[in-house]
């Protein structure tokens, strides 16, 4: 059995360890040489890419007063990024400019993952727009320069017509999601919501001459041990526009995706017998 954690066994030293954890990541941010886009502006002319996704998921299977947290979590971890600017040789951090969050309200009980488990935290829900600025990112001439994937999906797609691959967990203090300007243009971040979508953009003083398209293929499932997995390639699609819209496609990386909530039987061919 694996040897369980100080604060799995002390859940009450959890608030310190965070702290901790935000401390030594405040040190470490400060003399990794990196320059930390901080800067707000006017919504810029061009528009390089743009995104949106579901926020309330009916198909949780918890209580949906969660979902309604998880919205007014995101609206207001939203207002820590949204019109941030970030210039040539700047980095964009999630952890950096979602930690002044306080300063926008409260947040409230939303789902996160813990262990493996779907757990009700104050401030859950978050990764919702880090999934939403990843696939962004891809979509757009950052270059991403640090991601989590979840490894666990909790439950279906909100609408069922999203890609999956493309999520990027974040935890104050431990994991980030980050992406550098390595070009001399200057990008712009841009997100909103109506009563059922989150939308994001990218924005520039400049139009783009690459469209991008981020692809799911290769999919299959498995059971490997009374656990049902899916594999699958993340692939990007680079359209110049300018060259006849000659179109090149990579494959980015693999990924294997514990499916943690139930799926008949006999749904999908590669199944093998539990």
């Amino acid at each position: 059995m694996p040897r369980k954690r100080l604060t799995q066994l002390f859940p009450f030293l959890i608030p310190l360890r965070v702290w901790q954890r935000n401390l030594f990541e405040g040190v470490k941010m400060h003399f990794d040489k990196n320059r930390y886009a901080c800067r707000f502006g006017e919504l810029r002319k061009y528009e390089i890419c743009a995104a949106k996704t579901a926020v309330i998921n009916e198909n949780s299977g918890m209580d949906i007063i969660y979902q309604k947290n998880k919205a007014h979590n995101l609206k207001i971890t939203s207002q820590t990024m949204n019109r941030i600017l970030i210039c040539p040789g700047e980095t964009f951090s999630f952890s950096f400019l979602s930690r002044n969050s306080h300063k926008y309200g409260r947040m409230k009980d939303g789902l996160v993952l813990i262990d493996g488990k779907l757990t009700a935290r104050k401030g859950g829900g978050t990764c919702h727009l880090s999934n939403l600025l990843y696939l962004l990112f891809l979509t757009s001439p950052l270059t991403v320069t640090e991601r989590h994937g979840h490894g666990v999906k909790s439950f279906p797609n909100p609408d069922g017509s999203e890609l999956d691959g493309i999520d990027a967990t974040v935890s104050e203090g431990w994991l980030d999601l980050r992406a550098k300007n390595e070009t001399d243009g200057i990008y712009q971040i841009e997100i909103a919501f109506d009563d059922k979508y989150m939308y994001g953009r990218i924005l520039s003083d400049t139009e783009s001459d690459t469209e991008y398209e981020i692809l799911n293929e290769n999919v299959r499932y498995e059971r490997e041990n009374g656990k049902l997995y899916k594999y699958l390639s993340v692939a990007r699609t680079e359209t110049d526009k300018k060259n006849g819209g000659l179109t090149k496609k990579e494959k980015l990386y693999d990924e294997r995706i514990l499916i943690a909530y139930e799926i008949p039987e006999g749904v999908f061919a590669s199944d093998k017998p539990l």
